[in-house]
């Protein structure tokens, strides 16, 4: 992500928790206000009617009532009726286990001794991963199985002759309608029922749960009229199958945004390329039509290739100049040069036959020693007109053996 991606992201997120934080504390602080006015005028009260009770000793009466009551106590379980329940059941210590591996933390219920809370950061540190691994699982068989049955509603739709696109939008709809229908219409009343709340409150508590952000100003068997040991444990069950079906409709949306992604960098692509094309045959065209600026550079001229070795010639054969070119190696090409102005005959050693055949006798009889071809002679040398003349051997003679010995 981009440094200014992130920045512009920081700074949306920042703004969002300012504008909750003003709506939170327009909405909240009014009632807080209103409620320790009327906790002082309780108090005023109570010590209006006792005279014999101390300002000092109803605090600390007070202080102790309010840890009390953080600690897990509850006033009502002074009653005959409800004299054995205890927030620390089997039921109750499963679900709050199970609030603690599933992130929640409804705080309503909090560790008081040293051991537990030594025991409760260990636990913490296994429990949460291992039901991180759990939830996964559960999403992707609920999610499995919501799309298979969608399926089938998807192909009586294409039977209709529905096109694809409303398809499409159709079994999402119906993926998040059969979700919430599940998760959370039907445990809101069930809550209602049970609990004793309003439609609100029981919403309120579904929606606060399923997000793992769990207040604790409402919990699901925290009443002391709740008797039932496998209702706090049936509640746990549905908060790991309602944070399944949540994270399964999260990582739906991820891998939709992830397709829309790709064909949107697959068309951007496609357009940069016919962008590039475009531009590139545009360009070609006008090149053609104005032409090219600069002369083409020459390209850089390759050494001649080494001559194959080939027999050596008898000496007592000379060789024609027919059979001397076919015998030299084709010479390689070489990048046209500008033409040069003619310039006037002269002289040259093919102008003179008995000058020519005493060159290539001598050459060859050179060359055979050797073992290789002699190089053809250029075209066009001249002669410097003050050199002095070989004297032309006569045809037929060979080369002499030795100098100091006659032929």
């Amino acid at each position: 992500m981009r440094s200014t991606t992130l920045l512009a992201l920081l700074a949306l997120v920042l703004l969002y928790l300012v504008s909750g934080a003003l709506v939170f504390q327009a909405l909240e602080q009014p009632h807080e206000q209103q409620a320790q006015r009327e906790l002082g005028e309780v108090r005023e009260k109570f010590l209006r009617a006792h005279p014999c009770v101390s300002d000092q000793d109803l605090g600390l009466f007070i202080k102790e009532v309010a840890d009390a009551l953080g600690g897990g106590a509850n006033p009502d379980t002074n009653s005959t009726s409800n004299s054995n329940h205890s927030a620390w059941d089997l039921g109750s210590a499963f679900f709050f286990s199970g609030t603690i591996i599933t992130t929640i933390g409804y705080g309503n219920a909090a560790l008081r001794t040293d051991a537990g809370r030594l025991f409760c950061i260990f636990y913490a540190l296994v429990g949460i991963p291992l039901f991180g691994i759990l939830l996964a699982g559960v999403g992707d068989r609920l999610g499995s199985s919501l799309r298979r049955g969608i399926g089938h509603i998807e192909a009586i739709f294409l039977k209709w002759h529905v096109p694809p696109g409303l398809v499409r939008i159709l079994s999402a709809v119906l993926f998040l309608l059969i979700g919430c229908l599940l998760f959370v219409l039907t445990p809101t009343f069930v809550f209602c029922y049970v609990e004793g709340w309003s439609k609100l409150e029981a919403i309120y508590f579904v929606v606060v749960t399923l997000t793992t952000v769990g207040f604790g100003d409402y919990v699901a068997g925290a009443s002391p009229n709740q008797n039932s040991a496998a209702y706090q444990p049936l509640v746990w069950f549905w908060i790991l199958l309602g944070l399944a079906y949540f994270a399964s409709v999260l990582t739906t949306i991820g891998n939709w945004l992830r397709v829309v992604s790709r064909r949107t960098r697959a068309e951007m692509g496609g357009l940069t390329a016919q962008a590039a094309s475009w531009t590139g045959t545009v360009t070609a065209r006008v090149t053609q039509r104005v032409g090219p600026t600069a002369p083409p550079q020459p390209e850089k001229e390759r050494p001649p290739l080494p001559p194959p070795p080939c027999p050596a010639q008898p000496a007592s054969r000379p060789l024609s100049p027919a059979a001397l070119e076919k015998t030299q190696p084709p010479s390689p090409p070489s990048s046209p040069t500008p033409p040069t102005p003619p310039t006037p005959p002269t002289a040259s050693a093919l102008d003179y036959p008995s000058e020519n055949l005493a060159f290539i006798d001598e050459s060859s009889d050179t060359q055979s020693e050797r073992g290789c071809a002699l190089p053809r002679a250029p075209r066009g040398r001249r002669r410097p007109l003050n050199a002095p003349r070989k004297p032309a051997r006569p045809r037929g003679l060979g080369r002499p053996r030795d100098k100091g010995v006659p032929v």
